[in-house]
């Protein structure tokens, strides 16, 4: 089967993580909403299920928030920042389309309360920077 390459959204208003190739949006409340980025999805293949931390559960950037079952396997879903769970996304936990076919919008996976924010984020990319990070591992990638 020929390989098809990335084609999806990088939207502009958040910041990403290039090496769990997950989201992170400020809020105006101060929390964060984090998610799954189209490419991350895409380097994973189709999410079967979802599974959060509990709520109130404190993680160290780079540790798992929860778990994505895809086809083949099991993974991990890493931090991008350090924080405290305020809310697992129950509805994406009950229909894990909503990660695939939404992952900038309904598909979110915590909100969170950052604990290291101030010395995490200069570790987070702009949407351009992540589009560059992509293009060097996917060439032909289209940005939609």
């Amino acid at each position: 089967m020929p390989h098809l390459p990335f084609s999806g959204a990088i939207p502009d208003d958040r910041l990403y993580c290039p090496q769990s190739d997950m989201w992170v949006q400020p809020q105006p409340d101060g929390s964060l909403r984090i998610g799954a980025t189209a490419f991350g999805i895409f380097l994973a293949g189709e999410i079967i299920a979802f599974t959060s931390k509990p709520k109130g559960a404190e993680v160290a950037r780079g540790r798992g928030m929860g778990t994505v079952e895809c086809r083949k396997t099991v993974l991990a879903v890493h931090a991008p920042v350090s924080f405290v769970l305020l809310a697992g996304n129950d509805e994406a936990e009950e229909r894990p389309r909503l990660v695939n076919d939404d992952p900038y919008g309904a598909g979110w996976m915590a909100q969170a309360r950052s604990t290291a924010w101030e010395d995490e984020k200069d570790g987070l990319l702009d949407a351009a920077a992540y589009r560059a990070h992509i293009l060097k591992i996917e060439p032909e990638a289209r940005f939609v």
